[in-house]
């Protein structure tokens, strides 16, 4: 990869500042139309927050941050790009792959203490074959059904820009609904996955099984929206299963590289964007310490919110209230990855784990809401909900024959943390060496009251804690992954900004792409497709789709 070492000024009809996933798409479709593109990116290699490599022992390859690519795979980019990435040496790991019948799963211990497992099958009727209530697997089939005829008005929203014109055409589009369905759907956006858990199902295997997953979207259990978002979830698992990266998470970053330099992208590592120069009200150039891009088109910066507002656009280009608006930007929870080497796979005491995926260990919303409650009063979670990840279940070959790998994630955590809920940890240091070593072991040993012996199995440990995750990626601000709470206030129409969909182009001429902006955070790529294809229609000389042969 090319970097400058000398000042110097290069043209290119696009600047694209950052290489996280919106980032690639954008500069791979932009580059597929005609478009010249230059991509800036300040750390030494490619890919934000998608990595792999070896970083406990020799021979185990972890996904460093994001492993799971079942958004990609449901969404616009892959259906743009996806033959062209595989092409490239893109290639996917799925249940079907390793003959596995389960694809998540959850398993927690209730106020009773009884322990409760529940798993979900690709098949949402052998899914719900297990549950204790026959209502609730009628309810279930219900919710999926119901949802099928939801997904046009919920991904219409999801997979388009959010301005005056698209929410008419979505307003349209939902009374074609009829009116009760729609008052249904609307009603549903207003309640929390728990609302909707609790007003559908009898038993509580819905609610264990999915609302862990709402963490995922940037909420919690308790939050509005997730009522919309718990379905979304589960018909996503449903269909598309959880597939990886055979190899590891940078394969994946390794065929949008492949892509990008076929079509002729610049790309600059260890080059930072120090700012964005202006003229006549629109963004020019971007300004760094190896020399100056002109853009001749526009500048698309997948930054966070204080980035673009507080270093790339610091001049008086912006109104005072719109930086206001972007000095109340919020974060969200903050997360922390642990990494760990096996000698053997998870010992769990319910064999069915074992060829498991991904599992949750929570009881659904009940003890999620309580470690969300705790990590938003600033208090480690006594029982945070872990997110366990079992890769080798998928693909064999990220660990030596016999031994296995566990990606650990854990997504309810304060930045600055004040005490510990537990009373056990001592915080008064934040996030130091001796805090994550102690809260690794807390994690391990509750995994283990499922897996007996884990932690004689351990042969190494990487931890990152919400400190380092925010210095590894500027763009998660208070160790937030997801570029800002995701919850409703400053999602949609409002995300990043209360401008009714004008957050996106802060100033003529720049796009603000990346989990800040619409349609959030998520593997998906929808920030970066969405800029792109605007680009490219609304390109006064209609840009030639270059040929995928």
């Amino acid at each position: 990869m090319n970097t400058f070492h000398s000042a110097r000024t290069s043209t290119s009809d696009y600047v694209v500042i950052g290489s996280g996933i919106n980032s690639l798409v954008a500069a791979a479709e932009l580059a597929r139309a005609g478009a010249s593109v230059t991509l800036l990116e300040e750390r030494d290699r490619l890919g934000g927050f998608i990595d792999s490599g070896e970083l406990t022992e020799p021979g185990f390859i972890h996904d460093t941050f994001s492993s799971w690519h079942p958004l990609f795979m449901a969404g616009a980019a892959y259906a743009e790009l996806g033959q062209e990435l595989h092409r490239h040496g893109l290639r996917y790991l799925n249940t079907e792959d390793a003959g596995t019948p389960w694809v998540c799963g959850s398993v927690g211990t209730d106020a009773k203490g009884r322990v409760a497992t529940v798993l979900a099958q690709r098949d949402p009727v052998a899914t719900a074959h297990a549950f204790e209530y026959a209502a609730d697997r009628e309810a279930y089939a219900v919710m999926l059904h119901e949802f099928g005829a939801q997904a046009p008005v919920i991904f219409g929203a999801m997979g388009s820009e959010m301005n005056l014109p698209n929410v008419a055409k979505l307003g349209f589009k939902a009374l074609r609904m009829g009116f009760t369905k729609l008052q249904g759907l609307l009603r549903q956006g207003l309640m929390s996955g728990r609302n909707l858990t609790r007003s559908r199902f009898v038993g509580d295997e819905v609610d264990q099984l999915w609302a862990p997953w709402l963490l995922h979207a940037g909420l919690g259990p308790d939050q509005v929206s997730g009522g919309v978002m718990l379905p979304v979830m589960a018909a996503s698992m449903h269909q598309f299963g959880l597939p990886i990266v055979a190899g590891g998470a940078r394969g994946f970053v390794a065929a949008f590289e492949s892509l990008l330099r076929e079509n002729s992208v610049t790309i600059h590592t260890g080059v930072r964007a120090d700012s964005i120069l202006t003229r006549d009200g629109r963004a020019a150039a971007v300004i760094t310490a190896s020399g100056t891009f002109e853009a001749s088109r526009g500048i698309l910066a997948s930054v966070s919110v204080p980035q673009i507002y507080d270093e790339l656009l610091a001049g008086p280009e912006i109104p005072h209230r719109i930086r206001t608006l972007a000095g109340h930007y919020q974060p969200g929870r903050a997360a922390m990855q642990i990494h760990v080497a096996l000698d053997a796979p998870v010992p769990w005491s319910d064999e069915r784990l074992a060829q498991t995926p991904l599992i949750h260990l929570s009881t659904g919303s009940n003890s999620t809401a309580i470690a969300c409650a705790q990590a938003e009063s600033g208090l480690l979670p006594a029982n945070p909900t872990i997110v366990i990840g079992q890769q080798c279940v998928l693909d064999p070959s990220r660990a030596p024959a016999g031994k296995a790998t566990l990606w650990l994630q854990l997504q309810e955590l304060p930045f600055e943390p004040v005490g510990d809920a537990a009373h056990e940890l001592d915080t008064s240091g934040g996030w130091n060496e001796k805090l994550v070593a102690a809260y690794v072991q807390r994690v391990l040993s509750q995994i283990e009251h499922y897996a007996p012996g884990l932690r004689e199995l351990v042969l190494g440990i990487k931890a990152i804690s919400p400190r380092e995750l925010s210095e590894v990626n500027r763009n998660a601000v208070g160790g937030d992954p997801y570029g800002g709470s995701a919850e409703l206030f400053q999602n949609l129409l409002w995300r990043p900004l209360p401008q009714l969909g004008k957050g996106r182009s802060p100033v003529k001429g720049l796009w603000h792409i990346g989990a800040a902006t619409h349609p959030g955070p998520g593997l998906g790529g929808g920030s970066g497709h969405l800029t792109a294809q605007q680009l490219i229609h609304r390109s006064k000389s209609p840009l030639r789709q270059k040929s995928s042969t």
